[in-house]
């Protein structure tokens, strides 16, 4: 079997944006506490939080961490995580049936950002509460001092401001499982005008108006043109949440996937590009695809919890996936799909950081380790960044009951913006078959591979564990660059990325 295909250098799709590499912690399950904070924890640092999962965390170079919701930010105070710890009120979470004892807040979150090397997303809660706790919690959050909630902030220990220029306005609104579910009027009229009154205190800062929780909504895609409406022009980023599972055990439906996720980018890129002439507005509005991962493998562990079978546990085992081969090749065909559209989609949150649908585990007391999906995560964050190219592939294809010409090959292109490297991204589908991989390089001149990274020849349901890491990538070989071609022969059911630099 055999893909021809071409990269120019005059074909570029866009500028990737760092920050579609973020990725998000929620107060939910085991994120923060055990997740991130862990103060017993033999290697916590001063505040806390477990220096082993930095390190991770840093590994990755994750470039912004939404905070901290989500659901949970649908009826959270965000006042309760402020001031003395012994202070803070325990409460109880409706959106994950569990109780929230505050030990974390925007100061420790903060301070765990920092030493992450990550800047922070902030959401502000406009299910049980609105406008004006918004604006207080801005203020608390960004403004030097000399007024009521800045001089709180230096009160409690943070005599700078922090500056956070990224903000969610709400979460998955139109969703009946969020506090404070609103109609697409009722949501797109609270988001103009909390939006109006966050930029009177600061026009710098950067809004997300929230989308369709997932493109399965019988609102969609109504509602995006409905808020867009409202907001249009107050806004910066509208979200798009999709989640991917195969409770079907359907492989090569399951890895065709990013085929829905492609479809739901184009229909909300023209959803705003129809929102800007109406208008006739001069204003860019792009998509933050604000949550994406897997998930599925453990609904049927949480139902005790999330039924409240199970009281108002504190940090239980919820949400926690744990990842398999299979699962490798879906991240890196959805982070292809991110990369070719990184022209309308600037802002991406992997869902979630540690523990929860993550790629970093942790045991309590105990070691962190990289699920099978931090890899594809890795690669793409730390050499996905730059120019993303068109690529075009002729390659061999199959149907599914949704996509009529889905290509065994996925591959995305990126020219780095430090070291100029162009890095081309992998995942072969076929479950029995090779690919030759046969790709024209035009006027990118002499080139040479400095990297090749293969992770392949794993049983589908392979995964790693705090004992022993099965799924990891190893070098790869045979890709011969010369005369303006690349030639590699890609294994099945494989996910690679070649490097080549001058």
């Amino acid at each position: 079997m055999r893909a021809v295909g071409t990269v120019h250098r005059d074909y570029k799709i866009s500028s990737i944006d760092p920050r579609l590499y973020g990725s998000f912690v929620e107060h939910l399950g085991r994120a923060v506490y055990t997740g991130i904070y862990e103060p017993e924890h033999p290697t916590a640092d001063a505040n806390g939080m477990r220096q082993d999962v930095i390190d991770l965390v840093r590994e990755l170079d994750v470039p912004v961490v939404r905070y901290p919701g989500g659901n949970f930010v649908s009826a959270y105070n965000w006042e309760d995580g402020i001031g003395p710890k012994e202070d803070r009120p325990v409460r109880l979470d409706l959106a994950w049936h569990t109780s929230e004892s505050n030990q974390v807040g925007i100061h420790e979150f903060a301070d765990w950002a920092k030493a992450a090397n990550t800047e922070m997303m902030l959401a502000v809660n406009l299910g049980s509460r609105g406008l004006d706790e918004a604006r207080a919690f801005l203020e608390y959050v960004n403004h030097p001092g000399g007024s009521y909630w800045s001089d709180l902030r230096r009160k409690n220990g943070r005599e700078e401001p922090w500056n956070v220029k990224l903000w969610c306005l709400g979460n998955e609104m139109d969703g009946p499982w969020q506090i404070g579910q609103k109609t697409a009027e009722e949501y797109g009229r609270v988001a103009f005008e909390t939006a109006k009154a966050m930029r009177a205190f600061d026009k710098s800062i950067e809004l997300v108006v929230c989308g369709s929780s997932s493109p399965k909504m019988p609102t969609y895609p109504a509602w995006e043109a409905t808020v867009l409406d409202y907001t249009y022009d107050s806004v910066d980023y509208i979200s798009l949440h999709m989640y991917f599972e195969n409770h079907a055990g359907d492989t090569a439906a399951y890895l065709a996937q990013n085929a829905r996720l492609d479809d739901y980018i184009e229909t909300i890129a023209s959803v705003i590009r129809v929102t800007k002439a109406k208008k006739r507005s001069k204003k860019d509005v792009y998509i933050s695809f604000d949550e994406w991962n897997v998930w599925y493998h453990s609904n049927e562990a949480d139902r005790k919890v999330l039924e409240g079978r199970d009281g108002w546990p504190h940090a239980p085992e919820l949400l926690e996936d744990i990842y398999n081969f299979e699962d490798v090749l879906q991240v890196g065909c959805i982070l292809n799909t991110f990369i070719r559209r990184a022209d309308v989609v600037k802002v991406g949150c992997l869902a979630q950081l540690v523990n929860v649908i993550a790629p970093i585990m942790t045991v309590p007391g105990g070691p962190a380790w990289r699920q099978t999906t931090y890899y594809p995560y890795l690669f793409a964050s730390r050499y996905g960044r730059g120019t993303s190219y068109q690529l075009s592939i002729d390659c061999p294809s199959y149907k599914t009951d949704f996509a009529e010409a889905v290509p065994y090959l996925d591959v995305s292109a990126v020219e780095s913006d430090t070291d100029g490297a162009l890095t081309l991204f992998i995942v072969n589908r076929h479950e029995t078959d090779a690919i030759t991989l046969d790709v024209a390089l035009e006027g990118f001149g002499d080139r040479k591979v400095i990297m090749d990274k293969l992770i392949a020849g794993h049983a589908l349901k392979a995964v790693n564990g705090p004992d022993k890491q099965t799924v990891e990538p190893v070098d790869g070989s045979g890709v011969s660059v010369g005369e303006g071609r690349l030639k590699a022969e890609i294994a099945p059911l494989s996910y690679r990325m070649i490097r080549l630099g001058q």
